[in-house]
């Protein structure tokens, strides 16, 4: 599943000379990956507050490629890379709204955790949220 997260740059999210600050494509990656979330039936706030999992960043990268400016309107496409019980990673491709050209592509890793940062095992209902394979329920 890929799902679109749309959204307008704003002028505060620009540098100097006029081009999205490098910063802001991590705070859209998340946004995307919240809006995921959202589609495949989660939210990100139920899992922390009912369940005390929180999806804590291990590792992140993205690949700036063309710059988006103030007023584009931009399309950041999130999907699930890999999951199991432990950890999932999502990618994301980020480009203007009926452009093709690819303005960045990103990656982030999450470790699933406790409220004291102790790895833990996302619970089984979750699973098919992230397209973990294995048993279902509780």
């Amino acid at each position: 599943m890929t799902v679109e997260t749309r959204l307008r740059v704003r002028y505060a999210e620009t540098d100097q000379m006029g081009i999205v600050y490098h910063a802001n494509y991590f705070v859209w990656m998340e946004m995307g990956r919240v809006e995921y979330c959202r589609a495949a039936g989660v939210r990100y706030r139920d899992m922390e507050e009912h369940d005390g999992i929180l999806l804590t960043v291990a590792e992140v990268e993205c690949r700036f490629l063309h710059p988006a400016r103030y007023d584009d309107e931009v399309v950041v496409e999130t999907a699930v890379s890999k999951a199991h019980p432990r950890l999932v990673s999502f990618v994301y491709r980020i480009h203007r709204s009926g452009e093709d050209v690819l303005l960045a592509r990103g990656e982030t890793t999450h470790v699933f955790c406790d409220r004291t940062l102790q790895r833990r095992k996302l619970p089984a209902k979750y699973w098919p949220a992230f397209g973990i394979a294995g048993p279902q329920g509780n």
